[in-house]
């Protein structure tokens, strides 16, 4: 029953004009900020980790912000996945690095596209596949009913999904070798901390478990690492792509270095746009031993 009921929501935000589209985020956006629940407390601890510097006020207009952009995305993704990537791609402008994944690619050793959970990425997804073949890792989604439609929502500009196993990461680095464009999303925590998993690295100053398998990647096939997300525009005027070359050390042999770098490059997107952040993501989740999760706080 759930299932249908999820499926039947999908179907009616897929029918929305984009303009109107955000406007019901806007308004479901305001009133996940005003109503407590999960994902606004979490939110509220991230920002308050991550951003010490703000003020007390600049935090909950922060606050305020991502949830309201966080909705918007949320209903702009099933209107993305059923309609032509050529509507999305129409839609977006240049912005940071314009003309740098031009340069990159164009060496003939692919390019590793990595982004954080920023601004619309299943935009971002499509304008990378209208630049070059894309292979792009994915964790399947909890209910097996959205599978199928994050699959085909996602594979309609021509990108190859692959699962995050073994066999998947196999088939990026046949990708890679080919010239072609990997993209991963990549401020998740790895299911484990070790060599397969992840290192902890600092966050916004704080340790989180980060993947090293892009050190690894771009160690073992000599592929260049650039950092990218899409910027929702405001008024439905379309998004703005940017590109961010990849600190040092991010194909460094040691996976601490690695890592750091990673997450280095993520913050650079993130402060660029911090309101169209998923703050509500548990990043701090696992922690070092002896270190407390700070979402062990209760926050309203």
């Amino acid at each position: 029953m759930q299932d249908k009921v999820i499926l039947f929501i999908l179907a009616l935000f897929s029918r929305l004009p984009l303009s109107f589209a955000q406007r019901v985020g806007k308004v479901l956006g305001w009133l996940a900020y005003k109503i407590p629940n999960k994902e606004r407390r979490i939110a509220k601890i991230n920002i308050a980790t991550c951003l010490p510097e703000l003020s007390e006020l600049q935090r909950d207009i922060l606050l305020k912000d991502s949830m309201i952009e966080s909705a918007k995305g949320v209903v702009e993704m099933p209107i993305v996945w059923a309609s032509q990537p050529a509507r999305w791609i129409d839609l977006v402008i240049p912005g940071e690095g314009a003309g740098l994944f031009e340069k990159t690619i164009s060496k003939g050793k692919g390019v590793i596209a990595v982004g954080p959970h920023l601004g619309n990425w299943e935009v971002g997804l499509h304008y990378l596949t209208s630049l070059a073949k894309v292979t792009a890792i994915y964790r399947p989604p909890r209910r097996e009913v959205l599978d199928d439609l994050l699959k085909q929502g996602r594979g309609q500009g021509g990108a190859t999904l692959v699962p995050a196993t073994p066999q998947g990461v196999k088939t990026l680095y046949g990708a890679l070798k080919r010239g072609e464009m990997m993209a991963l999303l990549a401020d998740q925590q790895p299911k484990a901390a070790g060599r397969q998993g992840g290192n902890y690295a600092p966050f916004f100053g704080h340790p989180a478990l980060t993947m090293v398998l892009i050190g690894r990647l771009a160690r073992k096939t000599g592929a260049p690492v650039l950092f990218w997300f899409m910027e929702r525009l405001p008024g439905a005027r379309g998004y703005k792509m940017h590109w961010f070359r990849a600190p040092g050390g991010i194909d460094s042999d040691d996976p601490d270095i690695t890592a750091a770098a990673l997450n280095q490059g993520l913050e650079q997107c993130i402060r660029h746009a911090p309101a169209q952040y998923l703050w509500s993501y548990k990043r701090f989740a696992s922690q070092p031993d002896g270190v407390i999760s700070p979402y062990s706080t209760i926050v309203s």
